[in-house]
């Protein structure tokens, strides 16, 4: 068995891969056409503390402080709590919601609090056509095991990792317009089984 398939702790238990959860893309499928909501997603309003600065921020640039910030909208589904539960992994938010996931994503989704990836206030692109996201997580997961579910992976962002990491790292690219489906699912669960 090689050295990736059975990866265990100091302790000498088995170390779960991690599935890092991106939630604008997989799980809200903003750009999806506003009139067409995907089947089984639910509409939310969410104010988050972040969401409120920024836009206040933009409205006072427009020389509107006093108009009231509209919430953002979120399509959710719920049943991908359970279905993301049931995974063989360890989740991770990997999301610029960052702990606001927490109080605002999971209890929809009826996921517990999860740990979360803070982002460096610097987000440069590393060149390439690489997302500023790529080199932080494989900086933050050092050299654990993972998969990774955004929008915005592309075939640069897979030879960055290849590069750059050392283990098997899964990263998967979900349609915006749709969110996670089926497939994607039996595809995460498919590559985490096979590390066994």
């Amino acid at each position: 068995m090689d050295q990736y398939r059975a990866r265990q702790s100091e302790g000498g238990e088995l170390v779960r891969p991690v599935l890092l959860l991106d939630v604008d893309g997989p799980l809200n499928p903003y750009a999806a056409k506003p009139h067409r909501r995907p089947e089984g997603y639910q509409t939310h309003r969410l104010l988050t503390p972040r969401w409120d600065a920024a836009e206040r921020r933009r409205l006072t640039e427009w020389g509107l402080p006093n108009k009231p910030v509209k919430p953002l909208r979120v399509w959710l589904n719920p049943s991908h709590g359970p279905a993301l539960d049931a995974l063989p992994f360890d989740l991770v938010w990997a999301t610029t919601w960052e702990e606001e996931a927490n109080g605002f994503i999971a209890p929809v989704l009826g996921l517990p609090e999860l740990p979360f990836i803070t982002w460096s206030s610097t987000r440069g692109r590393p060149g390439g056509g690489v997302f500023w996201k790529t080199p932080e997580i494989v900086a933050w997961a050092r050299g654990r095991v993972f998969a990774w579910i955004d929008d915005e992976i592309t075939e640069a962002d897979r030879a960055w990792v290849k590069e750059h990491h050392d283990g098997p790292a899964l990263l998967h690219r979900v349609d915006p317009r749709r969110g996670l489906a089926d497939g994607d699912f039996a595809v995460l669960r498919a590559w985490a089984v096979g590390l066994h």
